[in-house]
């Protein structure tokens, strides 16, 4: 076991040579290949449907752990599937920024296709299995097929065709939303709540940025290999805007929602990412530097990627808060309980 390389592929995606690779475990091997560091806000989801769950008092410890962990695997197989789609049709070549800002699994020799498809594979069998025990206690209901049937869609055709036709961050922003917390909850309280959807937006767009800035970053690449990404579509300084836009207004939101009585009071708390998105707005001011900023950081998690990195921090600054207030507001919900009816 090697615990460093594990703790270091959920912080960033680590560069490795075949000699590397070789030597480390079949965890380490499945964390890199799988790009296990953007997990986390997978897991944050998982959490808000939790601590919802805990507001209606319909918590359940083992089917959200169940919730958790099939959520989890089935994002890990997305990557892994996202990688194999791209290589096979040749998008990951030439120096593509995929295999410039963390390994390619297979365009750097790490793994065989064979090898990288029974990962994903494996990985997807496992969600599977997470996926029936929901269905199971739920009486195999016909809206968590349809949230599962969902869930399978996006996995397997978000790279191919919707990301070439504009709608992978459409996709994001309903997978992370309404499908992986809307759904969550409903998995777990088999209830469908909008309020649920509406209050966890503030975070949901959050992630859209990292995505958006992801492909702002690559856009004038993915034009040339015919990705139509929406940055594509959009334009470098709109698509900048947009991002802009996505990143202040959840802050505009949870105020209403504070106001609105949705959250108490505590939800403040997320007014202590502000000086992280202070630090950070003014990039996206910009248009993207032709060569890397001094003092940026280069690889693993950093150039030649600019803008996804610092919408990275700034979506990891304010979720983190935005958890840890929701998660105070369901404690003071549960002691004073009448005092927020």
């Amino acid at each position: 076991m090697n615990i460093a390389m594990w703790k270091k592929a959920l912080q960033v995606i680590p560069s490795v040579s075949k000699t590397e690779w070789d030597s480390l475990d079949i965890i380490s091997k499945w964390l890199i290949a799988s790009r296990a560091a953007v997990l986390v806000m997978t897991f944050i989801s998982a959490a808000l449907a939790g601590l919802f769950a805990v507001r209606s008092n319909a918590f359940n410890p083992i089917a959200w752990l169940a919730l958790t962990l099939g959520l989890i695997f089935a994002h890990a197989t997305n990557n892994l599937f996202n990688d194999y789609t791209d290589f096979v049709r040749g998008v990951d070549k030439d120096n593509y920024f995929r295999t410039m800002y963390g390994p390619q699994p297979v365009a750097n020799g790490l793994l065989t296709v064979a090898q990288l498809l029974t990962y994903a594979a494996v990985t997807g069998g496992i969600a599977l299995i997470f996926g029936i025990y929901l269905l199971t206690i739920n009486g195999w209901d016909q809206t968590m097929l349809v949230l599962l049937g969902l869930g399978a869609f996006f996995v397997l055709f978000y790279t191919w065709p919707l990301k070439y036709i504009a709608m992978g961050e459409i996709a994001v922003f309903l997978v992370w939303g309404p499908l992986m917390i809307g759904g969550g909850y409903y998995a777990l309280t088999h209830s469908w709540s909008w309020e649920v959807v509406v209050a966890t937006m503030p975070y949901v767009l959050g992630v859209t940025t990292v995505i958006f800035g992801k492909h702002i970053d690559k856009s004038s690449i993915d034009a040339e290999k015919k990705i139509y990404t929406l940055p594509v579509i959009l334009g470098e300084k709109l698509s900048r805007y947009v991002v802009i836009f996505m990143m202040v207004f959840p802050y505009l939101l949870t105020l209403w929602l504070v106001y609105s009585a949705t959250f108490t009071p505590v939800m403040l708390i997320v007014l202590l990412a502000l000086p992280t998105l202070r630090q950070i707005l003014p990039n996206f001011l910009q248009p993207r530097p032709q060569q890397r900023p001094e003092g940026f950081p280069d690889g693993q998690g950093g150039w030649p990627l600019y803008f996804a990195p610092l919408a990275f921090q700034n979506n990891r600054s304010f979720g983190a808060l935005f958890m840890v207030g929701l998660l105070a507001d369901v404690i003071i919900r549960l002691i004073f309980p009448a005092f927020w009816l």
